[in-house]
């Protein structure tokens, strides 16, 4: 079910178009994000990678760098240990790309998703210590990892962690104790007392801030522009909101990829036919990160860390070509994963009650993709759900959140079920044993305090405009808005009273829909709508003397020379 509200915040929309340049329309946008004041608003506009914050502000970070310093300088063996998601491993390249300038004996350990699962465990230190190793150095893990890195401090060992997950806690007297692990230094702009300005990034940025730290202003500076595509890849691909310095970082980051991308993300595109495209945020977010981590899901995600560091770009093709076929594979077990689980639903449908957190039990799921399809099934039922897996000797699972619920929190409440959990409000991992599943979903939703009207997909119109308004100079400066995604949403426009006519419709799948559309001003635009198309020809064919609204947003239709204003159609009714 989806429902239609009209953001009302107030500006003087005309003001801030005269000041910055910038048509009334954008500058209602820019304020619908929260965007506010000077500041804010020239940040949006016009920031840079100049304006990024400084990253010895983050709590431990020059401490951290001093250690390495002197590892490296000493001869220390030093071992980073990673996690097998993009962002794990955009982490892991920045800081032994970083190590390795510095002239450090750095090696590298990523986690095995289906021996190890997620971050440190006992066999990963105990490993590291035979080999020799003095020093190991976490990226977008380790926060949790209390009793594994006390281990290894018993063993004699230096341990280094940087993260950008929520700090474990215990509830005492009404009060949060957070509960750090004893570690030589901790990295994380999430801990208490840390004076970062923002939280919000992800592990490599976390990993990105310390390299920054550890190098020389030259050796920075050089690198610069590697480290930027590869957070910028990172922050889409982790599901960061695109606010405050992550957006510079994105859209700096594409800035690189679009004039001299690096040669592993050059071959991403090549394999995907995008060389050459203008590439987005949803490019990165939906067609590079997914073949990144298929080898983490489904093989070894090593493979995408050697991608990244990759110089030779033939083998680079090479590499990328293998996990986009490996992500092909994906794609296909998911969908029967999705299916699965939406029969699942479809009981708890029949028997006249679902429940607000959906705990959906698939044992022949590979558990790599439990997250996917956990994200689809919320997107589908818009509740915040866990689908759980067999692994070894144990149930695994992941979750994906709605607005409103905090996942890591309502896991800290049933912690005394779970063997092992981890993550963010929107998005959680966990282990536990498998007789305890259902006292597992049913304490979930006996502390669920969403309400119905939370579960409701909401969809937040920015401007109520008619078609008049709509000119080639407004699309283009739409662009401004860019790179559009989690925190920045992509604009939507509505209009009531349309009238829609001389509908065509074509394509392989006949997924397309071409018409013309009037709205109440008698203005006439080309509008088209992508997807179920015999749907909207029903609706529009029951309403031939009535009019109905439309959610839309405007593009620039250029073909074979000619231009054209299009009104793609999201949403009506």
């Amino acid at each position: 079910m989806k429902k239609w509200f009209l953001y009302q915040k107030k500006a003087d929309f005309e003001q801030i178009g005269r000041k910055y340049g910038i048509h009334p329309v954008i500058a209602r946008v820019i304020r619908n994000r929260d965007i506010e004041g000077d500041e804010q608003i020239y940040s949006y506009l016009c920031g840079t990678r100049k304006d990024c914050y400084d990253p010895r502000s983050m709590k431990n970070i020059l401490s951290a760098a001093t250690i390495l310093k002197e590892k490296a300088a000493s001869g220390r063996k030093i071992r980073v240990i990673g996690d097998y998601d993009v962002d794990g491993v955009c982490a892991t390249h920045i800081l032994v790309r970083a190590l390795r300038y510095l002239g450090a004996d750095v090696d590298v350990a990523i986690p095995h998703r289906i021996r190890d699962g997620y971050g440190l465990n006992d066999r990963l230190i105990r490993e590291a210590y035979d080999q020799g190793v003095d020093t190991i150095l976490t990226c977008d893990n380790g926060i949790a990892a209390k009793e594994q890195i006390a281990l290894a401090k018993q063993l004699g060992m230096t341990i280094l962690v940087t993260d950008h997950h929520e700090i474990p806690y215990e509830e005492q007297g009404g009060e949060r104790v957070y509960l750090l692990p004893p570690a030589d230094a901790v990295v994380n702009p999430k801990q208490p007392k840390d004076c970062y300005p923002y939280s919000g990034i992800c592990g490599a940025v976390v990993a990105w801030k310390l390299a920054s730290v550890l190098l020389t202003q030259e050796d920075a500076i050089e690198l610069e522009d590697e480290f930027i595509q590869i957070a910028a890849l990172a922050t889409v691909c982790d599901v960061m909101e695109l606010k405050d310095e992550n957006r510079i970082i994105v859209k700096e980051g594409l800035k690189c990829m679009a004039v001299h991308p690096i040669p592993g993300i050059r071959a991403l595109l090549e394999v995907n036919g995008l060389r050459g495209n203008e590439i987005s945020a949803y490019h990165l977010g939906f067609v590079l990160g997914p073949c990144l981590n298929a080898t983490g899901r489904l093989d070894d995600a090593n493979r995408a860390l050697e991608l990244l560091g990759q110089q030779d770009f033939g083998e680079a093709v090479r590499i990328a070509d293998e996990l986009k076929k490996l992500n092909s594979s994906r794609k296909e077990m998911t969908a029967l994963g999705v299916e699965e689980a939406v029969k699942l639903v479809s009981e708890q449908e029949r028997a006249g009650q679902i429940d607000k957190v959906l705990v959906l039990y698939l044992p022949q799921l590979h558990e790599s993709l439990a997250g996917i399809v956990a994200g689809k099934i919320r997107e589908i039922y818009m509740r915040p759900t866990f689908v759980l897996t067999d692994a070894q000797m144990q149930v695994k699972g992941s979750g994906r959140s709605v607005e409103g619920y905090d996942m890591h929190g309502e896991l800290t409440r049933v912690q005394g079920l779970l063997l092992k959990y981890g993550g963010h409000r929107m998005a959680a991992g966990l282990s536990l044993e498998k007789d305890r599943i259902e006292e597992f979903r049913e304490q979930l939703n006996s502390n669920c305090e969403l309400l119905e009207a939370d579960l409701i997909d909401k969809i937040y119109i920015d401007v109520a405009m008619p078609f008049h308004v709509i000119s080639e100079e407004l699309v283009n400066q739409l662009r401004i808005l860019e790179p559009c995604g989690n925190g920045n949403s992509r604009p939507v426009f509505a209009q009531k009273g349309v009238r829609a006519f001389q509908l065509n419709v074509f394509g392989k799948n006949r997924n397309v829909c071409k018409c013309k559309l009037e709205d109440s001003e008698g203005t006439v635009m080309t509008g088209v709508l992508f997807g179920e198309t015999e749907g909207f020809e029903h609706f529009v064919g029951e309403r031939k003397s009535n009019t109905f609204s439309i959610l839309y947003h405007p593009v620039l239709n250029e073909f074979r020379g000619r231009k054209e204003l299009e009104l793609v159609i999201d949403d009506y009714c």
